[in-house]
């Protein structure tokens, strides 16, 4: 394992996105989600990702400088198509336009067709909690998961994200997949060689397996079973059949750089002040946080947290020690910028 400051991994990483084509503020922005992931802890959508996204702009699958095309303009929805164009940087407009109109309307809706995988959803919906916004995004994916029943690998899982500021608290956040464990979960396994628990995912022969690359060539296992499979549908109805982008396995993952992505997004914010005083709002979710945090502990527990605080309370850790990162992945990353003739980090 290696550690590295946030600061200089984002530098390092911006550099080889300006390197592959990106605009200097894309490529930064793109830096900066995908670390971001990592001060989370969710090193699954973290820079472990960079090298695959840097392939699809070599294969020409995804397009380093090209702006959306505005298909609806119409009050407080918008249809945008993507392009092809870096996942990242059409999702951050998205969200700020989303944002804008429910400023305007009360709330604002923009789906997407024809886009690329945007990594950690949570940065996306935190951009409108951080406005006086719940910001909602659900994204459609490669196929990971049979349909409940079924053996044959046709439905992603489709992650989705809810942000709400949450008074002097850090902002409540929910971003999750609709199977057991993303799928980026296993490729970090498979970087770091270790196994993976035994309810994540069949092998191709429909085996129950703990081995990363096993997994990857079967199918991941849906959470709460039909439950899961069920609300990843749901997820492609509203990022794919209501954006007209790709649907089911039309959609290609960001690790097969030779297909283009297809992915669509649904993009919400809604305004909080549209519905009352916001600090009424804030009061009453600082009142959820501390009703939650003083439930009775289980046994084998320590605290209760809400969802989106121990990320918040990573993020002030590996800010002040630094971020762990494999050996894999930073000769994952040693190999690119020495393909594009980037310098490395001092102590690399």
């Amino acid at each position: 394992m290696f550690h590295v400051t946030a600061e200089a991994l984002r530098d390092f990483v911006a550099a080889l996105y300006r390197a592959a084509g990106v605009p200097d503020e894309g490529a930064a922005l793109v830096a900066d989600t995908l670390v971001q992931a990592d001060l989370w802890g969710h090193s699954s959508h973290g820079v472990m990702r960079a090298p695959w996204y840097i392939a699809r702009i070599r294969a020409g699958n995804m397009k380093p400088d090209i702006a959306p095309e505005v298909l609806v303009d119409a009050g407080a929805i918008s249809v945008i198509d993507a392009r092809d164009g870096v996942g990242q940087i059409t999702t951050e407009r998205a969200m700020l336009d989303a944002v804008r109109r429910a400023k305007a309307h009360g709330v604002g809706i923009v789906s997407v067709r024809h886009s690329n995988h945007h990594g950690a959803l949570g940065y996306f919906t935190l951009l409108a909690a951080q406005q006086g916004c719940i910001g909602v995004l659900t994204t459609n994916t490669s196929p990971a998961m049979a349909p409940w029943g079924g053996r044959a690998k046709i439905i992603g899982n489709n992650p989705w994200s809810i942000a709400a500021p949450a008074g002097r608290h850090a902002p409540m956040m929910l971003d999750i997949a609709n199977t057991v464990v993303a799928r980026g979960k296993i490729f970090l396994a498979r970087q770091k060689g270790i196994p993976i628990p035994e309810n994540w995912a069949i092998d191709a022969e429909g085996r129950r397996t703990t081995d990363p690359i096993a997994a990857l060539g079967g199918v991941i296992l849906p959470m709460a079973e039909h439950k899961g499979y069920a609300v990843s549908v749901m997820m492609d109805v509203l990022s794919g059949v209501l954006s007209g982008s790709g649907i089911m396995d039309d959609v290609n993952g960001p690790y097969q750089a030779e297909k283009r992505s297809n992915c669509g997004h649904m993009v919400m914010a809604l305004n909080i002040e549209a519905f009352g005083p916001s600090d009424r709002f804030e009061a009453r979710m600082e009142e959820m946080v501390a009703r939650i945090k003083a439930a009775p502990l289980a046994e084998g527990f320590d605290e209760v947290f809400y969802p989106g605080e121990i990320e918040a309370r990573n993020d002030q850790k590996h800010r002040r020690e630094g971020l762990p990162l494999p050996d894999q992945t930073k000769d994952d990353l040693v190999k690119v910028a020495g393909e594009y003739g980037v310098a490395l980090p001092a102590g690399w």
